[in-house]
């Protein structure tokens, strides 16, 4: 399984690959930057089309993007949805799986404290992908964790018995 995570945002959307099921490693890693001069109609539009090379470069089999977080800033909470959007519609043109996942649902699964700080998800991030540092810029590192949080919860799912009442 290949599977893309995202943190999304419009200054900077990272990205992380994982590769594998069970002994997972990490792939491609960085972030989309995009300039706060330029319109947001143009920055949207390069996000896409760096998201989509991405996507086609890489064929991943998934896609994990963190789900929006609004604390008090509602026009960050806008941008930032804008930019999801424009992954979700990219990797839907594709016909690529998407999972949503919670930041505490990502702690979870990564650091198994929904309560866990950001140093905390990073350092397990490279602990469990076996990187020499901790990936850089943070967003990059966050988007490992939500790629890693879909494999486990994937993983954990697979084995699970079939209910049957």
């Amino acid at each position: 399984m290949i599977t893309l995570g995202i943190d999304p945002g419009t200054a900077r959307t990272g990205f992380g690959l994982v590769l594998g099921d069970d002994d997972v490693t990490a792939g491609a890693y960085g972030i989309i930057e995009t300039s706060a001069t330029e319109s947001m109609p143009k920055r949207l539009a390069r996000l896409f089309a760096e998201i989509g090379e991405l996507m086609d470069a890489y064929r991943p089999t998934a896609l994990a993007i963190e789900e929006l977080f609004f604390a008090r800033n509602i026009s960050t909470a806008m941008t930032v949805g804008q930019a999801r959007g424009v992954v979700l519609l990219a990797a839907a043109i594709r016909g690529i799986s998407v999972a949503e996942y919670k930041p505490a649902e990502v702690k979870q699964a990564v650091v198994g404290y929904g309560n866990a700080d950001k140093r905390q998800v990073q350092e397990m991030v490279r602990i469990v992908l076996k990187l020499d540092t901790v990936p850089y810029p943070d967003d990059a590192a966050d988007a490992l964790a939500v790629a890693l949080c879909h494999v486990q919860t994937s993983n954990f799912l697979r084995h699970l018995p079939e209910f049957s009442p």
